[in-house]
């Protein structure tokens, strides 16, 4: 998959004054979240930004809230490639991330915050990835319309594994015929979807149909 370098300031004031202050300077609030979970007492030390959740069990997750510039996410989200994300944060660490959740303006949909999920190298995740269709369909060539139905597929695996795009081959869908999410298969990745979902389908065109019927004849 394509990376997206993103640098963060971690933040240690909160609320609403605190954010609004960061509103108001061209920033965005932030935070990160997946950490691995650490028992407690935590005996470590916070870096600057973080705090602890506690989860239950005696577990708690190290939180981080930072902030990012408009500019700096602008091609992280207006986009529709999906990009893990090189996430720096300032005097702290360096995580892969995921952008997770936007929350937005009703109104003017300007983006007041965003959520991160770190990722792990031996851990699967789940990600939606567009869908790209491949070859000249029989069914096409025979008066029909080739409808994509889902851009997107939700997957489960390593980041490793993930590609840019899902291709799928339509070279031998027929007129009339669908592509589900049951009948893919794409090496190392796990598809989420439900299995009798329609990826694509080639139409019955009203000059197919003619065609068919007069065929017949």
């Amino acid at each position: 998959m394509k990376f997206f370098q993103l640098e963060g300031t971690p933040r240690e004031a909160l609320g609403k004054k605190a954010t609004k202050a960061i509103r108001k300077e061209n920033g965005i609030p932030a935070v990160l979240y997946g950490s691995e979970p650490v028992a407690l007492p935590y005996e470590g030390q916070l870096n600057e930004g973080e705090r602890l959740v506690e989860i239950g069990n005696n577990k708690g997750l190290i939180v981080t809230n930072f902030t990012v510039t408009k500019d700096a996410v602008r091609n992280l989200i207006y986009t529709p490639e999906v990009y893990l994300v090189d996430l720096s944060l300032k005097n702290s660490r360096k995580v892969k991330a995921l952008l997770k959740e936007l929350q937005t303006q009703p109104v003017t949909d300007a983006i007041l915050h965003i959520d991160f999920i770190e990722i792990f190298d031996d851990k699967p995740i789940l990600i939606e990835v567009p869908v790209t269709l491949q070859g000249h369909s029989e069914g096409v060539k025979a008066g029909g319309k080739l409808s994509l139905e889902m851009r997107k597929l939700k997957v489960k695996a390593l980041y490793k594994d993930i590609p840019e795009k899902l291709v799928i081959d339509i070279s031998d869908l027929g007129l009339g015929k669908t592509i589900q999410v049951g009948g893919l298969h794409f090496d190392n990745l796990e598809l989420v979807n439900a299995k009798n979902a329609v990826v694509c389908a080639v139409k019955l065109t009203r000059a197919a149909r003619g065609a068919a019927a007069a065929a017949a004849k």
